[in-house]
């Protein structure tokens, strides 16, 4: 049996969620065994906690001593986003896998670098865009490569959240502008990969981008504001290559919104409805049903949708936000196996950049932007 050696940089929330995804993605990985061999963060204390509750071999505070390890062939980079392009540049050039959380980039002209450097290197990347390997997700975008909805007529997104609502939430890295935008890039990015997801390129953008809270404290605690430079809430406008049209909402001031990213798209048959607070469950509604028995019904997540069943032998039990980094894990090391990159890679992460770049100069210039 193989094995993949990985190494990862971070122990936060996210880094916490890697690692639990790669051990959970070696019970179904065949014949490439993902082994945990260092994790590295600043904080020592912090990272030998982490080699120790998830079974690292060793831990170190310095992320380049990963890169140099010969023993390590995928760097699992979930550190801050203004460290993304110099570890991610570092692995590559080291000849390493990388998956990296998004955003990718802080804008679109390094992500590009970053995309084409993997692909001279010939290695293989994936983006955390963990929510589009969604079983139900899968199912509901070959319903609409099948006609099943007729012709898309729109789009409509969302994603929402309150982390940021109160004022006396303190300055921190997702505020910092050298790191990218704000919420349209912290949030906006996954509405914005999963409606490329569902529908295909977004050709033009027009967009309001709006800093509700002007300064945070500099610190928990702390009396001193320190200014806040990028955007809270980010309503775009937007066109789909394919000839429709929609509207997309990132929002991180979202008072009582914990996870609301979700869509509805409609069509000349049909429409479905979904919202990752219920992510086992689609809404699809068929036009031309009987009068009385109109309305939306649920598919609920069951083993008929893959992976689902490899978690899981009944319908309705549920799987749970670990289980869709499992299955993107699954599929990175499927992608590495095969030699070729079952996406969101590097490639795609960057026009996703592209967009969050496009809505930051509409905004600005209050003009809509052809990609």
């Amino acid at each position: 049996m193989r094995k993949l050696g990985i190494g990862l940089i971070g122990t936060g929330f996210m880094g916490k969620s890697h690692a639990m995804a790669w051990r959970a993605a070696a019970s179904f990985s065949g014949e490439i065994q993902p082994v945990l061999v260092s994790v590295a963060d600043i904080n020592g204390e912090a990272a030998e906690n982490a080699a120790s509750q998830f079974g690292f071999q060793r831990w170190a505070t310095r992320w380049q001593d990963l890169i140099e390890d010969p023993e390590i062939d995928v760097i699992s980079i979930t550190s801050p986003n203004r460290f993304h392009a110099e570890q991610s540049l570092a692995a590559i050039a080291a000849g390493k896998h990388v998956h990296c959380e998004k955003p990718l980039a802080p804008n679109g002209e390094i992500a590009e670098q970053m995309y084409r450097a993997a692909e001279k290197a010939g290695v293989i990347t994936q983006v955390g865009f963990n929510y589009i390997k969604n079983p139900l997700l899968k199912r509901a975008k070959q319903m609409i490569a099948d006609g099943e909805l007729g012709d898309i007529t729109g789009f409509r997104g969302i994603h929402a959240e309150d982390f940021m609502t109160s004022p006396q939430v303190p300055w921190s890295w997702r505020l910092d502008p050298s790191g990218g935008a704000g919420a349209v890039a912290d949030l906006g990015s996954h509405i914005l990969g999963m409606a490329r997801f569902m529908l295909g390129p977004i050709s033009e953008i027009f967009a309001d981008l709006d800093t509700v809270v002007k300064a945070r404290p500099e610190s928990a605690g702390a009396t001193q504001l320190k200014a806040v430079e990028v955007d809270d809430i980010a309503r775009l406008t937007v066109k789909f290559a394919r000839g429709c049209a929609g509207q997309i909402e990132a929002n991180w001031v979202a008072s009582g919104h914990k996870m609301q990213l979700g869509f509805e798209i409609t069509g000349t048959r049909g429409s479905l409805i979904f919202n990752q607070e219920r992510f086992n469950e689609l809404q699809w509604y068929q036009a031309g049903d009987r009068e009385d028995l109109n309305g939306f019904r649920t598919i609920v997540a069951g083993p008929e949708h893959a992976p689902y069943n490899l978690f899981c032998p009944a319908a309705g039990h549920q799987i749970g936000f670990n289980d869709l980094k499992t299955i993107e894990m699954l599929e990175f090391i499927q992608s590495i196996a095969s030699g070729k990159a079952a996406g969101p890679d590097f490639k795609e992460a960057y026009e996703i950049q592209r967009l969050v770049d496009a809505a930051l100069v509409s905004s600005r210039e209050r003009s809509w932007i052809r990609l």
